[in-house]
């Protein structure tokens, strides 16, 4: 499978799930939450955003990664995707901009992390795939 054949396929894998308005919408929703610091919304909205995120890729394109000669493994970044690795090399697609959290707590560095939209995100994950098909050569 080509690295544009995976792109085209990681992307309708999720819009599959949902529309790309659906998903701006459920990263704007969580932003507003940290944003206005409410402790109680940001825990009923961060597990089913990140979730949504995670399930596409470890179960809707189960078949489309390993075709490709990609491993899945649970993210190391509390706001990363999936851990994916292919002929030794690992990376992780991001929700958010790295630099903006702890990577041990996943708490934000200033008020709250600044979450992608669907596009970045789909964005930083073509940047790791190309990465991981980078490395096939």
């Amino acid at each position: 499978m080509t690295l544009n054949e995976t792109i085209a396929r990681l992307r309708a894998g999720h819009l599959m799930v949902r529309d790309a308005q659906e998903w701006d919408e459920l990263s704007t929703n969580l932003g507003l939450a940290y944003d206005s610091k409410d402790d109680e919304l940001i825990e009923q909205l961060r597990p089913p955003f990140l979730q949504s995120w995670r399930t596409v890729t470890r179960y809707v394109l189960r078949d489309t990664l390993d075709a490709a000669g990609i491993a899945v493994a649970d993210p190391n970044h509390p706001w990363g995707i999936a851990t994916l690795t292919a002929n030794g090399i690992s990376c992780e697609p991001l929700l958010c901009h790295a630099d903006e959290t702890d990577t041990e707590t996943g708490a934000a560095v200033y008020d709250g992390p600044q979450l992608l939209t669907f596009a970045d995100t789909l964005t930083n994950y073509t940047d790791c795939l190309t990465r991981l098909f980078d490395g096939q050569d």
